[in-house]
């Protein structure tokens, strides 16, 4: 859930306890489980850096990428939206290294009470959030491999962009493996799939960090 006032956020994550039971800071490298599925839902996290990979597990042992989280953001909330306690959804992965700040969820549930205008962080967030899984379920649906990766990228941009000179910046360091794994590819793909749209000079990758010259150029091309 990706919250458009995250100053507020902060502070408010920092101070809801009145320092009396102060957030629980941790560190997560790439590719490190925050909570599996089927986890009990005891705790809220914000995300101070980094971008957190929220999946969903099927039966059979597929992993579908539902959102990517930026910096900023709430998630684990679910039990604050239904009402009732549940278990874990998603399972919670770190996309890149990351650092969370996380609280019991009974504190946040409190806050929720004595603060409408949290409430409705919370609701905007939860929209971004919905709009963001729209497109990764859209972007799943492409059964073309670039096509997929494209619509990925363009994500990226939307989500993690940062204007530059040459076009969007996408602001987080992505290896070709976490690429492959959110879009269920593989990495030999994915690195033939950049490698086309680099020849074609529609992205330029420097230190991992990829950017997209013309976002609505590409789009056209793959649309």
């Amino acid at each position: 859930m990706v919250m458009t006032q995250d100053k507020p956020l902060t502070n408010l994550f920092r101070q809801i306890s009145g320092g009396s039971f102060p957030p629980v800071v941790e560190t997560y490298d790439r590719g490190k489980t925050i909570f599996f599925p089927g986890d009990p839902a005891e705790r809220v996290y914000f995300l101070v850096k980094g971008a957190v990979k929220l999946s969903r597990v099927y039966e059979a042992g597929e992993e579908i990428t539902v959102a990517l989280l930026r910096e900023n953001s709430v998630f684990g909330v679910l039990s604050l939206i239904t009402g009732h306690r549940s278990d874990r959804f998603y399972h919670a992965v770190a996309f890149t290294p990351v650092e969370l700040m996380s609280l019991p969820i009974e504190q946040v549930e409190q806050a929720l009470e004595n603060n409408p205008d949290l409430s409705m962080l919370m609701l905007r967030g939860l929209s971004s959030r919905i709009l963001q899984t729209e497109m990764m379920i859209e972007t799943l649906a492409h059964r073309d491999m670039g096509s997929r990766l494209v619509s990925f990228l363009l994500i990226l941009c939307r989500d993690f962009g940062v204007p530059s000179q040459d076009g969007i910046t996408i602001d987080l360091k992505l290896s070709h493996q976490a690429i492959a794994e959110a879009i269920g590819s593989t990495r030999v793909t994915v690195t033939r799939l950049l490698g086309d749209l680099r020849q074609d000079e529609m992205i330029s990758i420097h230190k991992k960090k990829i950017t997209v010259h013309d976002p609505v150029n590409l789009s056209q091309q793959f649309t």
